[in-house]
């Protein structure tokens, strides 16, 4: 896609509108996979999810992003994932690749937080399901689902206005949606892997 129609739109919502058709696939994928259909199902997208945020860790320790997001630090949820697991009973999945956080250049790397952060909204969703299904909380085997302390929204609408404010060329933001677009491709692919399925799905 073009970003011609698109320049007088922010960045979030750039970002929000130019991969809304790859979230949907991914939403779907996540829920043909059952992941509160048992403990054990669960964690294998708990796996899944401990592997992104590895992927994403130093992006979260990384100077030049926290100038641009100065909360970035505690926003990172590779621990709580790490916790979920022992919780689980479930042994840390060994990576079948080289982490994609470190190298990331800082454009793209945006677009991986802006997934990262983002699935913060919709994880109440999946915390309620943990709950109800599973018997499971932000204090045990559901923590990397917790929300923010100062709640879901309050800390989207910081990282949305730390975007907006980054004061990026057309030419950035096009790399920041790119690096979007490569985060949601790079979790379905980990979910694929997680749940053994076979091949490595598409999101395109």
């Amino acid at each position: 896609m073009t970003t011609q129609g698109f320049t007088q739109l922010s960045l979030a919502l750039r970002l929000k509108t130019e991969t809304a058709a790859l979230h949907e696939r991914l939403d779907k994928l996540v829920t043909a996979l059952d992941p509160f259909g048992s403990r054990a199902n669960y964690g294998r997208f708990v796996a899944a999810q401990y592997l992104f945020q590895r992927d994403v860790e130093p992006l979260y320790a990384s100077g030049p992003y926290a100038a641009l997001i100065p909360d970035l630090a505690g926003r990172s949820r590779l621990a709580a994932a790490e916790a979920d697991l022992r919780d689980l009973g479930v042994p840390l999945p060994v990576p079948q690749d080289a982490s994609q956080g470190p190298g990331l250049p800082l454009p793209e790397g945006l677009g991986w937080l802006y997934v990262s952060e983002g699935s913060k909204l919709g994880a109440a969703f999946l915390l309620k399901e943990a709950g109800q299904r599973l018997g499971l909380d932000e204090h045990f085997g559901a923590r990397s689902l917790a929300s923010p302390a100062d709640g879901r929204g309050a800390a989207w609408k910081r990282f949305v206005q730390a975007l907006d404010g980054s004061g990026m060329a057309e030419e950035e933001q096009d790399r920041v949606v790119a690096g979007a677009r490569a985060a949601f491709q790079r979790f379905a692919v980990l979910l694929a892997r997680s749940y053994d399925l076979d091949g490595e799905p598409s999101l395109a």
